[in-house]
């Protein structure tokens, strides 16, 4: 990607900027990209209204448009009635009802949507305030050297009462797991701050519907062989009730580990459609 050394309208030095108005001087040394990439945010909601209206705000869009990307957001909501879709339009956020229940359900439809527009790379994270999504220009530049990157909280900065002994020790035991059925590393099987080269989004085949989604993004990336680089993030407790159930969804992302270690190909996933297959 090519680097502007001047701006729009003067040579370096020029006090004045594209609108002709006096530029500070930090200003005058930011090199805009002569072609802007295109991200897409990625958020499953599920009466998320708190957290919505925290997170979308702290998107670092400035920062990313300076390096090169531009920044379009998705909701994918899962039948709220707390006015998170409306919080949501009203910070410039484009919103999707899901079809079915289950934040699986979410993310493969919004995979799906994914692939049907222009967008270069994608970026998912939870909207109830646990990931920080200052983060998200970390995440674009590992995607610079690898297919996937996931972000780990086990090896990271966890907030106090971020995560409860019993979930802590869950997602140790569960990566372990993976690591010792796939024999591909991870650190944090769990996390739900992904971001994706679009085709590595098109390799997918996925078929979950609740939270054994981010088990079976592993179990997927492993087969096709995608590189997955692990970067550590901060993790904070979050907004909101909390929807995850530890030992019922535990045994959910076990048994998807051993189901798919089986069968390598998820049976509703029709091939050459990749990842949505909702009817």
């Amino acid at each position: 990607m090519r680097c502007s050394t001047e701006l729009e309208s003067g040579s370096i030095g020029s006090n004045l900027g594209p609108e002709g108005r006096i530029m500070r001087s930090d200003e005058r040394y930011i090199h805009i990209p002569n072609t802007m990439k295109r991200v897409l945010v990625l958020l499953p909601t599920l009466d998320e209204a708190e957290g919505i209206a925290e997170v979308v705000p702290r998107i670092p869009k400035g920062v990313l448009q300076q390096a090169g990307w531009e920044v379009r957001i998705l909701v994918v909501d899962g039948g709220s009635d707390d006015g998170t879709i409306e919080i949501a339009e009203s910070l410039g956020c484009s919103t999707l009802r899901q079809y079915g229940k289950g934040k699986g359900a979410a993310m493969r439809q919004g995979f799906s949507i994914f692939l049907q527009g222009e967008c270069d790379a994608l970026v998912m994270l939870d909207a109830d305030g646990t990931y920080h999504p200052e983060e998200i220009p970390r995440f674009l530049r590992g995607l610079e050297k690898s297919d996937v990157v996931v972000g780990d909280r086990l090896k990271g900065k966890m907030d106090p009462d971020a995560m409860t002994r019993v979930n802590y020790f869950g997602n140790h035991l569960l990566t372990w797991c993976a690591v010792a059925l796939y024999g591909v590393a991870m650190n944090d099987l769990c996390s739900g701050y992904w971001a994706f080269k679009r085709p590595s989004i098109a390799m997918l085949n996925l078929n979950s519907m609740r939270f054994e989604i981010e088990a079976e993004m592993y179990t997927s990336c492993a087969m096709e062989d995608l590189k997955m680089t692990h970067i550590p993030i901060r993790y904070s407790s979050r907004l909101g009730e909390a929807k995850l159930g530890s030992v019922k969804d535990g045994w959910n992302i076990l048994r998807k580990l051993l189901v798919r270690r089986i069968f390598k190909t998820p049976p509703q996933t029709t091939p050459g459609e990749g990842n949505l297959n909702l009817d």
